[in-house]
C-alpha cells in the first residue's frame, strides 16, 4: 500500500520505514492509486519538462503580447536589460520566470504546476537551477516528483486553487514545490526539504488573487517571478538548517484556514484588490468592450 500523502510527518515516516526515497514514494503512489508505470510516469515527467523550457524559450524569443495589452514582452525587457541588480543568474531566474508565465498569458502552451496561474514558477527555477549547477534531466525529474508530492499534502491539507484560497494557493503553493525540489536537487536531507516548504509558505500566507478584469495576467504574471525568487530564497535558508520554528504540516494547516476566511472578493472574482482600483476597473471596462461581439440586426431580432 502506497502512502497517500495526508501530512509531511506521514511521508517521512512512511519513507523511513519503506526505506524509499521521496520520490520513489510518489512513484509507487501514482502506480497503485492511479495504475501507471514506472517508466511511463517518469517519461511523462520528462515531457513536462521539455513543454516548460520551450515555454521559457519561447517566452524570451517569441511575441508576447495579451490580446489585452496588459503583458507586452515584459520577459525579453527584463533579460535584455543592461543592469543586473543582483547577479546575471537571479536576472535570467527573474525573467524565465516572467517568460513561461507570459506564455499562458498569451494563450501558448505551458504545464499547469500545479495551476496555469503558476505555470511560470517551476520552470523558471529548474531552468535556472539546472544551468547554474549543471544537473541532468532525470535530476530535475526527480525534483518534480517531490514537487508532486508537496502538492499532493497542500490540496489534502489546503487548497492549490486561487478561487479557493487565494493566489497563496496558487503561487504560494507552486513557489513551495519550487523550493522542496531546489533543496532535493541540491542533496539537501528530507527535514531541509520540509523546512524550505515551511518557509515559502511563510513568505507566501495570506497573498490575494485580485486578476485585474478576471484576467490571469496582472498581477499574475510579476507574481511568478517573485514566488520564483521567494523559492530560492527559501531553498538557500534551508540548506543551511535554518529553522522555519513553525512545523511545515501546520504552516499548510494555516495556508488553508487563511483561504477560508479570505473574502470572497479576494479569491479570483475581480472584485477586490488591484482589481477594484480605479485603473484596474478601466482597464476592465476596456477589455469587456473590446470582447463583446455585436451580432447583425436581423440575428438580434431572432
Amino acid at each position: 500500500m502506497s502512502y497517500l500523502f495526508e501530512s509531511f510527518k506521514g511521508w517521512k515516516s512512511y519513507c523511513e520505514e519503506k526505506n524509499v526515497s521521496l520520490p520513489e514514494s510518489v512513484i509507487e503512489y501514482e502506480v497503485d492509486q492511479k495504475n501507471g508505470e514506472d517508466d511511463k510516469i517518469k517519461a511523462g515527467l520528462l515531457q513536462a519538462y521539455e513543454v516548460m523550457k520551450d515555454a521559457v524559450k519561447t517566452g524570451l524569443e517569441e511575441e508576447m503580447t495579451s490580446r489585452s495589452g496588459m503583458i507586452n514582452n515584459g520577459a525579453k525587457k527584463v533579460y535584455n536589460h543592461p543592469l543586473s541588480v543582483l547577479s546575471p543568474e537571479f536576472q535570467k531566474l527573474i525573467s524565465r520566470a516572467l517568460a513561461a508565465k507570459e506564455v499562458n498569458s498569451c494563450m501558448g502552451r505551458v504545464v499547469a504546476a500545479p495551476t496555469a496561474g503558476a505555470s511560470g514558477i517551476l520552470p523558471g527555477t529548474l531552468v535556472t537551477l539546472q544551468e547554474i549547477h549543471g544537473l541532468s534531466d532525470g535530476q530535475i525529474v526527480e525534483g518534480l516528483l517531490v514537487g508532486a508530492g508537496i502538492a499532493l499534502i497542500i490540496e489534502e491539507k489546503a487548497s492549490l486553487a486561487g478561487a479557493v484560497g487565494g493566489c497563496q494557493a496558487e503561487t504560494g503553493s507552486a513557489a513551495a514545490m519550487a523550493s522542496g525540489a531546489i533543496v532535493y536537487c541540491l542533496g539537501g536531507n528530507t527535514d531541509q526539504i520540509f523546512n524550505a516548504v515551511a518557509v515559502t509558505i511563510q513568505c507566501m500566507l495570506g497573498l490575494i488573487c485580485d486578476p485585474v478584469a478576471g484576467l490571469v495576467e496582472v498581477p499574475c504574471v510579476v507574481r511568478n517571478a517573485s514566488a520564483a525568487a521567494i523559492a530560492f530564497s527559501s531553498a538557500q535558508i534551508a540548506l543551511a538548517n535554518v529553522s522555519a520554528v513553525i512545523p511545515v504540516d501546520e504552516c499548510v494547516e494555516a495556508m488553508g484556514e487563511v483561504g477560508a476566511s479570505m473574502e470572497s472578493r479576494y479569491k479570483e472574482t475581480a472584485m477586490g484588490g488591484l482589481a477594484a482600483t480605479l485603473t484596474g476597473q478601466a482597464i476592465s471596462e476596456r477589455v469587456l468592450i473590446k470582447d463583446i461581439e455585436i451580432l447583425p440586426d436581423d440575428e438580434l431580432k431572432e
